[in-house]
């Protein structure tokens, strides 16, 4: 079992950036895939990024979001620069045991989500 929670959503202007942590629970944290999706209002959930023993982006964020993890302290990062309007949505945290994935219905645990709004 993994519980997860989000934290360091917010509102910031066009071209910012933000930090998005996810804490998790459980002792074989290192042994799980771990992902960050978004879903914005009236939109289906889409995958952000994720991480196991590489990184994998989704194309709109290439090249302007990082995602990190460091297992000694069941941590989760997403480090968010050059934000625009478009990446208004709540940002889940997710953890799985299918590498490599990019799909939601393969990941098994979620956060409750944090906000980041991005003003024009």
């Amino acid at each position: 079992q993994v519980q997860l929670v989000e934290s360091g959503g917010g509102l910031v202007q066009a071209g910012g950036s933000l930090r998005l942590s996810c804490a998790a629970s459980g002792r074989t944290f290192s042994n799980y895939a771990m992902g960050w999706f978004r879903q914005a209002p009236g939109k289906e959930r889409e995958f952000v990024a994720a991480i196991s023993w590489r990184q994998h982006y989704a194309d709109s964020v290439k090249g302007r979001f990082t995602i990190s993890r460091d297992n000694a302290k069941n941590m989760v990062y997403l480090q968010m620069n050059s934000l625009k309007p478009e990446d208004t949505a709540v940002y889940y945290c997710a953890a799985g045991l299918v590498y490599g994935t990019t799909s939601p219905a393969e990941y098994n645990y979620w956060g409750q989500g944090t906000q980041v709004t991005v003003s024009s």
